[in-house]
């Protein structure tokens, strides 16, 4: 079989990369080709996403990939969840992207649920309730008179904006808007109810597609300009948890998956949305997957907490490599309780470390003082509510869980994997990191025929990244 090489952009909240992945008969190699950062940009008091340098660091890549003499047969993009563009009638983009971080959603899902009850909402999306999902934003948007909503012909999901300003071509691909709270997880497709109580039109979004489906080809000025070609743009699955639950190195269906990153999201993959009412109480959510398959999951704030400490030190001269953090917690031996890893507090804290002391004290235990303190409270907390999620899921999965796949960049936190197997009191695999940009390719090879599902392509990851496996002690 001849070699076939697939470009994954992989873009979450706080950084994005670029990797090629070549598949050579049985065997899998990945190449980082370039990575960036990704920002948020404050602009009179509303917090938006740069999507124009976003597309320049694409176009860069390409240029990369083209000055080394890498030509993918196709590439894709995924991204956080949530947010969306808007586009005018004359193909405009208008604005930019919202962040989901910014609080003008605060307290609107309450309002919402004025509309329509909270139960009716959760029946008819399975989605959990959180302040930031499109749902919201989209009604906050509705009732302020939001301009570009307003004027917009069309709305676009942030991997399906960045396939637009590539290719020309409109696309609302499943899995990405499956977080919005705005689909029916039975039909798949948009709910009228929800979208009426909204007063959102359904002619702004374009029909449902599944992951895999060729969206479009590299507009000719691009494909000129970065010297890489007119190759296809496929759309994967283009929520970045979609794609690294794709990639999970799972044998059977007998599995939880932890997927660590900013966020933590911890499920399992189902074949139906689970809509029952225990599934509405302990807020988890069914969001779609490749294959028609559902993620039905809990949204665990993760690294995040960790991210905004590691800023914090830095702009105090303080800089520490990953390793370099992982000793540090694995030599605390401090008395700092665990915090609620959600805690409303910990949202968007002007200070990471003041908010965690804070929860510390009310929690009736000592304030962490030194980085390493805050570190393994960090990661104590997350391990603690790692299993407090799991136990939960125990309940409501339809099938036993076996074993946790920890896959993404936290899969690399040997002291974390350790700790939660511990608490878990089951078997932890941990990896790929690289989950989502693998999973993103791994789509892109099955639209081009070398794999016929997602449990052949698995076994080929399991032999070309075979995961690290922690036993509860």
């Amino acid at each position: 079989m001849a070699d076939h090489t697939f470009l994954a952009f992989d873009i979450g909240a706080t950084s994005g990369r670029a990797v090629a992945l070549t598949v050579s008969g049985n065997s899998l190699c990945m190449k980082e080709i370039h990575r960036f950062p990704n920002r948020m940009l404050s602009v009179g008091g509303k917090l938006f996403w740069d999507i124009y340098g976003i597309f320049m660091e694409i176009e860069k890549a390409l240029s990369v990939c083209a000055s080394e003499g890498i030509r993918p047969c196709s590439m894709g993009i995924d991204t956080w969840g949530v947010d969306f563009g808007f586009v005018a009638g004359d193909g405009v983009i208008l604005g930019l992207p919202r962040s989901y971080r910014d609080t003008f959603t605060s307290g609107v899902p309450e309002e919402f649920f004025k509309v329509m009850p909270r139960e009716d909402v959760y029946r008819r999306t399975g989605i959990q309730i959180m302040d930031f999902n499109s749902l919201y934003q989209l009604y906050a948007m509705k009732r302020s008179g939001y301009s570009p909503l307003e004027y917009a012909s069309s709305i676009l999901f942030v991997p399906d904006l960045l396939v637009y300003m590539l290719t020309g071509r409109q696309v609302c691909e499943y899995t990405i808007a499956s977080t919005s709270q705005l689909l029916d997880p039975v039909t798949k497709d948009f709910s009228p109810e929800i979208l009426d109580a909204a007063g959102i039109g359904r002619t702004l979004f374009g029909k449902v597609v599944g992951p895999g489906t060729v969206a479009g080809v590299l507009d000719e000025r691009i494909a000129a300009s970065t010297g890489i070609g007119r190759i296809p743009v496929i759309s994967v699955a283009g929520h970045d948890t979609a794609s690294a639950v794709a990639a999970v190195p799972a044998e059977d269906c007998n599995f939880a998956y932890l997927s660590s990153g900013t966020w933590s999201l911890m499920g399992i993959e189902t074949e139906a949305p689970v809509l029952t009412s225990a599934a509405s109480m302990n807020n988890f959510t069914n969001e779609g997957g490749v294959e028609g398959s559902i993620r039905f999951l809990r949204n665990i704030t993760g690294m995040w907490l960790l991210e905004k400490c590691m800023d914090e030190w830095a702009a105090q001269g303080r800089k520490y490599s990953y390793g370099e953090i992982v000793a540090m917690a694995e030599k605390d031996r401090s008395e700092c309780p665990a915090v609620d890893p959600d805690d409303s507090t910990l949202s968007n804290p002007q200070s990471m470390t003041q908010a965690i002391a804070l929860l510390c004290e009310q929690a009736g235990g000592p304030a962490p003082k030194t980085d390493a303190e805050f570190t393994g409270c960090i990661f104590r907390s997350l391990a603690g509510k790692y299993r407090d999620v799991l136990e939960t899921l125990k309940g409501m999965s339809p099938f036993p869980i076996e074993r946790l796949h920890i896959i993404g960049g936290g899969s690399r936190n040997a002291l974390l994997n350790r700790w939660t197997a511990q608490a878990a009191g089951i078997p932890v695999y941990a990896g790929p990191s690289e989950a989502t940009a693998i999973g993103n390719c791994m789509v892109q090879a099955r639209a081009a025929g070398l794999v016929k599902d997602r449990w052949e392509y698995r076994r080929l990851i399991a032999g070309a990244f075979p995961p690290e496996i922690y036993m509860p002690e």
